[in-house]
């Protein structure tokens, strides 16, 4: 592998690569995972890694290896480290013991999952440094990551998603008012989601009033938007989106919940959840999926990586969209690569592919 541009070749100078992960979303423990398939999956002999982990509380700490994240000891660490927004420095600002030192950094690589490393905010901080990131810029990370900004984006491409009404947090003075206009435009039963929360996280479903109550009350906990979607039953299923300017997408996997249905427990810690790289589907769906994943993705304004999730509805065997992942999971039960793997990129590939679209968005 080379790379000529602009004046330098990583094959004969070791770039700097910054790998953040942990974050104080929800997410934190997943990221913990998945940032440990990344490690192992960087080519050490064009980059030098270096990691820094973020705490719940938003503590940034230098990381001085895998075995730290693995033992789950990386905390301890009593180097702290920011990211300056200096474009003209581009580096690591290091402090321990009142001591200071600066390291230089050529790309990002956020393993961040969720709010604040899902959302736009630290991209935002890659662009005002100017250095090369994987993945989604800030727009679209910040409207795919708000679920009721998707959904409205997706109403304007003809993709059929389920019914949704928003309820934001001081509409719930007027509890009544909020579940009446809910009980007047769908169904029971219902799912409730927080609007910014991945993985599933505050995620639950609602039979009758009471626990439409208890539901909102619940997602609420996450963010201050709350989704309530009817309920599609049918197939779960998902198509991985990879590449900047030309862009390709995956085959179409299943998911097969061990839950009611997918959610975080479910996703991560329940072994009889099970996922599918090459299921059947009726004559020209899988196509359709491919194609409505690469639709939705260009009209959020994507950029190097995201998993576009529908659902395959039973009766019907009608496409419908659920939601836009854009930093998917990376751990050894996650679909994204996973599914590239089916397609014959085996995860090295993958990871350094992503890492030359971020430079490429950096030198158009």
């Amino acid at each position: 592998m080379t790379r000529i541009e602009k004046g330098w070749d990583i094959t004969m100078n070791k770039q700097n690569i910054l790998v953040i992960f942990g974050g104080q979303s929800s997410e934190h423990e997943v990221s913990c995972m998945s940032v440990q398939t990344i490690i192992k999956n960087i080519n050490e002999e064009h980059y030098e890694i270096h990691l820094v982990g973020i705490t719940k509380e938003g503590e940034w700490l230098l990381v001085d290896s895998m075995d730290e994240i693995v033992n789950d000891t990386w905390r301890a660490s009593k180097k702290h480290a920011v990211l300056s927004p200096d474009a003209t420095k581009k580096e690591l600002i290091i402090e321990e013991n009142g001591a200071y030192q600066t390291m230089k950094i050529d790309v990002a690589f956020p393993v961040l999952h969720g709010l604040h490393g899902e959302d736009g905010t630290i991209q935002g901080l890659f662009e005002l440094a100017k250095i090369p990131y994987v993945g989604c810029g800030v727009l679209a990370s910040a409207v795919s990551m708000d679920k009721f900004h998707t959904k409205v984006i997706v109403d304007t491409l003809d993709i059929r998603q389920a019914k949704w009404i928003p309820v934001r947090k001081n509409e719930m003075k007027h509890v009544d008012k909020v579940i009446e206009r809910i009980e007047n435009g769908i169904a029971y039963p219902v799912f409730v989601k927080p609007a910014n929360a991945g993985s599933s996280q505050g995620v639950s479903k609602a039979n009758d009033r009471e626990e439409l109550i208890k539901s909102i009350e619940t997602a609420l906990q996450h963010d201050t938007k709350v989704l309530v979607e009817e309920t599609i039953i049918g197939r779960e299923i998902e198509c991985a989106v990879l590449g900047g300017e030309e862009l390709k997408a995956s085959g179409v996997g299943e998911v097969l919940a061990a839950a009611e249905f997918y959610d975080y427990e479910a996703k991560y810690f329940n072994a009889e959840s099970k996922t599918n790289t090459h299921p059947e589907f009726p004559e020209g769906k899988e196509e359709e999926v491919r194609e409505k994943a690469l639709k939705i993705f260009e009209a959020v304004d994507g950029y190097g990586l995201a998993r576009v999730d529908f659902f395959l509805e039973k009766d019907t065997n009608e496409v419908v969209f659920n939601e836009l992942n854009t930093l998917p999971g990376f751990t050894s039960i996650s679909m994204y690569p996973m599914l590239w793997a089916e397609k014959g990129m085996e995860t090295t590939q993958l990871v350094e592919k992503l890492i030359q679209l971020a430079y490429k968005r950096y030198d158009r």
